[in-house]
């Protein structure tokens, strides 16, 4: 064999191995976890593996919801709750540092947005079957063992005390927020370099298409939900969306949203979507929920203190606002 013809085989083996590595598959998988949908999708070398990295992730998230669901009895924040005005019950410093963080934003909200609501009374209905408005003294007693402030925490022990008996707290959409980006960094560390984990509109978003093209991530028409409103392409981060445009009552010609806010035990008013841009989804779903229960103004204003967040929000009478930072320019829009 000569060495030119040594070289041209060399040159083809490090082109088909090029090719090899280049090449990708994108699967996609939808399951219900944390009593929401989840649509996971894994872009890597081939099939098997993809399969394999999902059921890691459905897996992870299986784990957190056994920690922190509110509704099975046997997780650690079921084991707070029981416990409410009792004794303090010690927790995984996993669970103590989620619930910490959702008290901070507690804190700069001014209760805006607080994981007591757990113990709010279901008095709004919103499957058709309510006709008028609750009473004041009924909305009032709703909220009465509502309260973060009434949250203890005890840093040294790793335990959580909640004050009154019949306080609950529960984690909602801000542990789904949590969960994907927590399965996003697993992923990250294993080298997979591609994906997005979807928890009913709060996702986690990483890396390209197997074309090398962004993710394109859809925005819903808040007045018609069925249709996009916009997209816009996304490579690394995280989206969540918190609106009333599925569950809403409308009395006198006011929209309630299904939305409470949990100081005052009223439906938030004023905004119809906030769809929050940022690092990390546990923080955007803190952003974006509060968002609705502050309403444009005080929403605004907190939003504008974190420029690593951007948004957008649509009003009941349909004005879209952006924040300062927001790439207008990568928005796709829809008719």
């Amino acid at each position: 064999m000569t060495i030119k013809r040594f070289h041209f085989i060399v040159f083809i083996c490090f082109v088909f191995l090029g090719f090899t590595c280049q090449s990708q598959v994108l699967r996609k998988r939808t399951t219900m976890l944390m009593g929401g949908r989840f649509d996971i999708s894994m872009v890597d070398q081939d099939s098997l593996s993809a399969e394999q990295n999902i059921d890691e992730i459905i897996a992870e998230i299986s784990r957190i919801e056994n920690l922190i669901s509110d509704w099975k009895p046997t997780s650690q924040i079921s084991q707070v709750n029981q416990n409410a005005g009792i004794q303090a019950v010690k927790v995984d410093k996993e669970v103590f540092e989620l619930t910490k963080r959702a008290l901070h934003f507690s804190e700069i909200t001014n209760g805006a947005f607080d994981i007591s609501f757990a113990a709010m009374d279901k008095i709004w209905k919103f499957d058709g079957s309510m006709t008028e408005m609750p009473t004041a003294e009924a909305i009032k007693k709703s909220v009465e063992k509502v309260g973060y402030k009434n949250i203890i925490l005890d840093s040294v022990n790793s335990t959580i005390f909640l004050k009154l008996k019949g306080m609950k707290i529960g984690f909602g959409a801000l542990g789904e927020g949590y969960a994907t980006n927590r399965c996003k960094e697993m992923m990250l560390a294993k080298g997979i370099q591609s994906g997005i984990i979807n928890a009913t509109g709060d996702m986690s978003v990483w890396g390209t298409q197997t074309n090398g093209k962004p993710w394109n991530i859809g925005i819903t028409n808040p007045f018609h939900p069925n249709n996009i409103l916009a997209t816009i392409p996304i490579r690394e981060g995280a989206v969540t969306t918190s609106g009333s445009y599925e569950k809403f009552v409308i009395f006198n010609g006011k929209r309630y949203s299904h939305i409470i806010n949990p100081a005052t035990g009223y439906p938030a008013t004023g905004l119809c979507s906030v769809t929050v841009f940022g690092p990390n989804a546990e923080i955007a779903n803190g952003f974006s929920t509060s968002a609705m229960v502050l309403g444009k103004k005080e929403a605004l204003k907190l939003l504008h203190q974190y420029p690593d967040y951007s948004f957008i929000m649509i009003t009941d009478s349909g004005r879209t606002l952006f924040s300062k930072n927001f790439p207008k320019r990568q928005l796709k829009k829809y008719k």
